[in-house]
């Protein structure tokens, strides 16, 4: 399958149902643990007027923490129309709909990319793309500062579970699928971009990584 078929069955599994559950569990539980790490991440570093591209952020979580704590704007990009829905009713609820610009699309097909923002973040994203080498590439020539990213591990019961459910979807006659790409090509693409590691977290099943623009010598 094509990006650009990929990206039309992303926009069909996440429908309104899944947005608005995703929203429940938001209210209820806050963040989830991916999202968590990445904003702990992010508030180690001066953000005050910041600007963030969002990647993929469904219903806007990255967005709407970050500008409760003081970054300047957010340009967030994804292919589903109701997670873009349910995310602008979230910023106009809290009187940030002014701040915050949301695009439709395949942010690796965008005819015209977003402007360079300070911060880039793409959590839980580059598991649901097929070609995540030109995904990365893009994310990196956008971000000025710093690129954060949640994957999944290249672990085997990782697999087995991306397995089962592109098992289920083939069934059901669901086209999305998932992928568990190696971090160590995720890494030689970013790095190959001036950017350098600075933190990596996780758990059993997801890494979290911080980059940072760098443009001095590679480092050792």
């Amino acid at each position: 399958m094509d990006c650009c078929a990929h990206c039309a069955a992303t926009g069909q599994l996440f429908g309104p149902k899944v947005a608005e559950g995703d929203l429940r569990r938001y209210r209820r539980k806050g963040p989830n643990p991916t999202t968590r790490l990445i904003l702990e991440e992010l508030r180690r570093r001066p953000l005050d007027g910041a600007h963030l591209l969002d990647v993929g952020g469904g219903i806007g979580v990255l967005g709407l923490e970050l500008l409760a704590t003081g970054i300047g704007g957010v340009v967030e990009v994804d292919a589903s129309p109701a997670y873009l829905a349910v995310a602008a009713r979230q910023f106009a609820e809290r009187g940030w709909a002014q701040r915050a610009v949301l695009v439709a699309g395949d942010f690796a097909a965008l005819a015209i990319p977003p402007e360079p923002a300070d911060v880039v973040t793409l959590d839980r994203v580059v598991c649901c793309y097929p070609d995540f080498e030109v995904l990365l590439k893009r994310a990196a020539g956008r971000t000025r500062r710093l690129l954060a990213l949640s994957y999944p591990h290249d672990r085997w019961y990782v697999r087995g579970v991306m397995a089962l459910e592109n098992l289920w979807r083939r069934t059901t006659r669901n086209a999305f699928r998932s992928f568990v790409h190696p971090p160590a090509r995720l890494a030689d693409v970013l790095e190959s971009s001036a950017l350098r590691r600075l933190a990596r977290r996780g758990n059993a099943f997801w890494a979290v990584d911080l980059y940072e623009r760098w443009d001095g010598p590679p480092p050792p």
